[in-house]
């Protein structure tokens, strides 16, 4: 019997070692401009539950055709995807391709200045953009919801001053965002940094305001202007959140903690605000269920953990 015994043992000892240990992890699809944001929520997640975060970061627009094109040929693509806009996160989910979308922060746009140019403020500021001899930078529309945000902005400048919008969107120079044409950014370069005083190409720079800070912080940065955009032309963002179709389980928890006070204290430390109360109607309750049934089950293991 003890023979037996040892030898079972042995068998066991053997299949420990030959076996490897699963490595939990999950991949998470995100807006450019969330990149040093999430990924900071996305370490604090790995030390809170020890599961890995795979990340890749680009435009929106192209990284939901990246989403499909995955799922249409293996059937599985990231587990979260995090959108700087609710349309591209929201087209997956009416696909059948994502879980309903979930607000989960908001940004909005600004005017990124030249510190060589002078005398820019928020009063003045479509006196400039229609200027021609001021260079506008901007994103790529459709590719990337920055982009769609400028040209709504061009479109709101139209009610001000008719014509407008035309002028603005011929002139505009899309020097980011998933434009071919566009030159590119060297590598650890700062895209503001880069198109307004390394390589300037713009005077002027529509963005995201969370860009415009993150620009700032840097050393080569710090004398860029934010200016803020008059009440006519302000462009909130609502970024979306979903976890895709095929996702493992623990998707869902780094959904729920993106969407806790501990993810989203990180978000507003890079200067997000508030995710809108408002929800799509056509998917409002199941947004809210999926953010209160993941929430709960990440306390729920959490409970579990702490309890071993």
């Amino acid at each position: 019997m003890k023979k037996q015994f040892f030898a079972f043992s042995l068998i066991a000892y053997a299949v420990n070692v030959i076996l490897p240990t699963p490595i939990l992890a999950v991949t998470l699809y995100g807006a450019g401009s969330l990149r040093n944001s999430l990924t900071e929520v996305a370490q604090a997640f790995t030390t809170e539950y020890g599961i890995t975060v795979n990340t890749y970061f680009g435009p929106s627009g192209l990284t939901r055709e990246k989403i499909e094109q995955e799922i249409l040929t293996t059937g599985k693509s990231a587990d979260v995807f995090a959108s700087a806009d609710l349309g591209n996160s929201q087209q997956l989910f009416q696909q059948g391709l994502s879980n309903p979308v979930q607000n989960f922060t908001s940004n909005r746009m600004v005017a990124i200045v030249n510190p060589r140019l002078t005398g820019v403020t928020s009063d003045n500021l479509l006196d400039f953009f229609l200027d021609t001899n001021i260079k506008v930078g901007t994103s790529t529309p459709l590719a990337d919801p920055s982009g769609d945000y400028t040209w709504q902005i061009f479109d709101k400048a139209d009610a001000i001053k008719p014509g407008s919008s035309q002028i603005l969107k011929s002139q505009a120079l899309q020097l980011v965002g998933g434009n071919p044409s566009a030159p590119p950014v060297p590598t650890g370069e700062n895209n503001l940094v880069y198109f307004l005083k390394t390589n300037p190409l713009a005077d002027i720079f529509l963005a995201y305001y969370t860009s415009g800070k993150s620009a700032q912080e840097l050393e080569a940065g710090k004398d860029l202007q934010i200016v803020e955009l008059p009440n006519y032309l302000a462009t909130k963002a609502d970024y979306g959140l979903t976890v895709l179709k095929n996702a493992d389980p623990d998707g869902e928890k780094l959904a729920a903690y993106i969407l806790s006070p501990k993810g989203q204290a990180i978000l507003t430390k890079y200067g997000f605000s508030s995710p809108s109360t408002s929800i799509p109607e056509h998917q409002g309750a199941y947004g809210t269920l999926l953010a209160l049934s993941v929430a709960f089950a990440v306390r729920k293991k959490s409970i579990a953990t702490k309890k071993v």
